[in-house]
Formats: C-alpha cells, structure tokens, sequence
C-alpha cells in the first residue's frame, strides 16, 4: 500500500466540486483529511494523506490537476540518527504506516524510508530525540 501526504489547492470556481469522492469512487483512493480551509468565495485548500495503490494515485492526482486543482506533495522525510537510537521502540508503536517495526529476534528496530510518509508521529514521541522531519526541497517541500 503506497502513502503519500499532499497539499491541495482549490480555485474558487471549483471549490464546490466533489473531486475527493471521485477520488475514492473513480480511482479506489482512501483518504485522511490532515486539514481543511473551505470557502465558497474564496479558493479552498486540503491536507490529504492518500493512500492505495501507487498507479491509482498517479491517476487520481492527474484528474485532480486536469479539474484545476493544485497539488504539491508535502515532501518532508524523516531521518534517524542511529547513533542517538537507544532501540526502545517507542516509535514502532505510533507509526500508522509500519515503516518502523522490530526485527524478531533481534529486537532491533527497523526503519523502511519507502513506507514512511513524513508525518513525524515517530519524532514527538522518541525519548532520545534520535528521529527528526528534515524538508526536501527538491520535492518542493512545505515549511509549515
């Protein structure tokens, strides 16, 4: 299952469309609403954490640029410092996409960069500070 978590902006013209169902009806994409900012005059712009199949997601998002709207792909990765890592395996327990995970029998926590959307859940709860979100700006990635 391939997650991804994008920024998407609205123009007002189309801001009443329902673009999002057609997403999970056209597409078979799930969604997570991280945020929303609506309104009917003025342009509208999303949060979404997308998740499914990475073909149908490729399509989804072109239909939404083909109706107008914005994308950027909220680009910050999350790096750790192996040095810091006590190997607790606090992070394993709140990461929603098991990109971290303790390797039996060894105990040693695991950390798949590919799974891992960014969302930083892993950061706050780490007692040792040994994960950190760090932008990409290559991939055009929001500071806020």
């Amino acid at each position: 299952m391939y997650t991804r978590i994008y920024v998407l902006k609205f123009p007002k013209d189309i801001v009443d469309q329902p673009m999002i169902c057609n997403l999970v009806k056209e597409y078979d994409v799930e969604f997570n609403i991280l945020k929303a900012v609506i309104n009917l005059q003025d342009e509208g712009m999303m949060v979404l954490e997308l998740r499914g199949h990475k073909a149908n997601i490729d399509k989804g998002l072109a239909y939404l640029k083909n109706q107008g709207v914005g994308v950027e792909r909220v680009a910050a990765t999350i790096r750790r410092d192996f040095e810091l890592c006590v190997q607790c395996g606090v992070c394993t327990g709140i990461c929603p996409t098991g990109a971290l995970a303790i390797e039996r029998p060894t105990m040693a926590v695991l950390f798949d960069a590919d799974r891992c959307t960014g969302c930083g859940l892993c950061v706050t709860v780490c007692p040792v500070r040994a994960m950190a979100v760090v932008n990409d700006p290559v991939l055009g990635a929001l500071g806020t």
